[in-house]
């Protein structure tokens, strides 16, 4: 960052650059895809598009976001010509998360290598394989050595990463428990940090809700991402009298997803992403009985499908949002579905946790829905499943959810300092040589 030229590149230089980086990983796409399905456990069907398709699209979005952004502009002064100019933070390390392997990854590169930063990216140990066939397609961008550093490592690789001095700012996917840690090492640095941490999302069911609606919520609580999604919506609200009748609703569409081997055509919901994390789903779902709630469909390891870690679509009823399995961070294909007795109730119990990442609000009414998610302290708010990640707009959580925002101009900001550059007004040649 100090001596080579990526910082000192023109801002379409850079965009030049990110373009060829594009296009070396659409090449390589299928590969990618591949390893993504062979090492995480998501459905084939997804894998292409989403993981590696939208992540490219970071990319190109800040590829075509600097070649006209403003990295300097005159801002008016009485008595000294001034420009604000943005200028690249520095070395920053990006550490993805398992389950979105390469869209977090890129989610931080991209921006960060746009606004003229360098970047270490650790990958996560489940999930190292696309970062190797990242590095192929940055050599053959000819991005200069140096700019991007790919670097596999545990958990005293990252550690090291965190609080290393020549480190200027951290870029974090994962849990909130290791952003909490990582916060705490930035700040002993008096160092930035961009972090997108857990979720809990509440999803409140109107009176009105048709039930045509509620099997995309099953599938976003659910089948998303195989349920390893920190913005599936898994706290299901429902009014009390429609409990019963929704629990059904919720049951019959798990019930219609297919759960299996993820290179097989159709399945949604592939594997656990290890033995460890399979258990942890598991887990829950026995802590949720303990506590009370009924288990009304699922709830187990599916039989015959032994190869693998696979948990069956769960939908855990008469849940109150004093239990663990509704409190904390399941991270599996579980949802629990919430009785409230008022509107007002419902979005008590959906702030009613220390996360603020998403919620969305069901409703026949769309124009009721959005004032009532106006309510909510979260940083996405949805109306009837109008769910997308787009590289334009801007992405992050409230709370213990996370602290700044990715994707956008928003995102770029993140690794840009503001530097006022202020220089005399020179006064005319004839003046300066003391003429009247």
């Amino acid at each position: 960052f100090d001596t080579g030229p990526w910082p000192r590149m023109s801002p379409s230089d850079r965009a030049d650059a990110l373009d060829r980086l594009s296009d070396a990983l659409v090449a390589r796409m299928p590969r990618m895809a591949a390893a993504i399905v062979d090492e995480a456990g998501f459905p084939a069907t997804s894998a292409g598009p989403v993981h590696v398709g939208l992540a490219i699209e970071f990319l190109r979005y800040y590829a075509r976001l600097i070649r006209g952004h403003p990295f300097e502009e005159a801002r008016p002064h009485a008595n000294v010509s001034v420009q604000i100019r943005r200028v690249p933070v520095g070395v920053v390390a990006a550490i993805a998360p398992w389950n979105i392997p390469i869209l977090g990854a890129l989610s931080k590169i991209a921006p960060a290598l746009a606004a003229g930063c360098t970047v270490v990216f650790k990958p996560s140990p489940e999930t190292p394989l696309g970062a190797y066939i990242l590095a192929e397609a940055t050599h053959e961008a000819g991005i200069p050595a140096g700019v991007l550093n790919i670097l596999p490592a545990n958990l005293q690789g990252s550690v090291r990463l965190t609080e290393h001095p020549d480190v200027d700012m951290i870029g974090f996917t994962g849990s909130t428990a290791v952003g909490k840690q990582i916060a705490l090492a930035c700040a002993a640095q008096l160092r930035r940090c961009a972090l997108e941490l857990g979720g809990n999302a509440a999803a409140i069911v109107l009176e009105d809700a048709p039930p045509s609606l509620l099997a995309g919520l099953a599938h976003l609580g659910l089948a998303l991402n195989n349920g390893e999604a920190c913005i599936a919506q898994r706290r299901i609200l429902v009014p009390r009298a429609r409990h019963d009748e929704i629990v059904g609703l919720l049951c019959t569409a798990a019930k219609g997803l297919a759960v299996g081997d993820p290179n097989t055509p159709g399945t949604m919901i592939g594997p656990m992403v290890s033995r460890v994390h399979q258990r942890r789903v598991l887990d829950y779902i026995e802590i949720g009985r303990a506590e009370g709630a009924t288990v009304a469909c699922g709830g187990r390891a599916p039989e015959g499908l032994e190869q693998g870690f696979y948990v069956e679509p769960t939908v855990l009823a008469n849940v109150n949002n004093t239990m663990r399995v509704a409190r904390e961070e399941i991270f599996g294909p579980v949802v629990c579905v919430i009785p409230y007795d008022s509107v007002e109730e419902a979005i008590a119990i959906a702030q009613d946790t220390e996360y603020g990442l998403s919620s969305s609000v069901w409703t026949a009414d769309p124009d009721a829905g959005a004032e009532i998610g106006r309510r909510l302290r979260v940083g996405s708010l949805y109306v009837n499943a109008t769910m997308t990640l787009d590289p334009a707009i801007p992405f992050g959580g409230f709370k213990h959810s996370g602290l700044g925002r990715e994707n956008g101009p928003e995102g770029l900001a993140e690794y840009c300092e503001l530097q006022p550059l202020f220089t005399p007004i020179q006064a005319p040649a004839a003046v300066q040589e003391g003429a009247t």
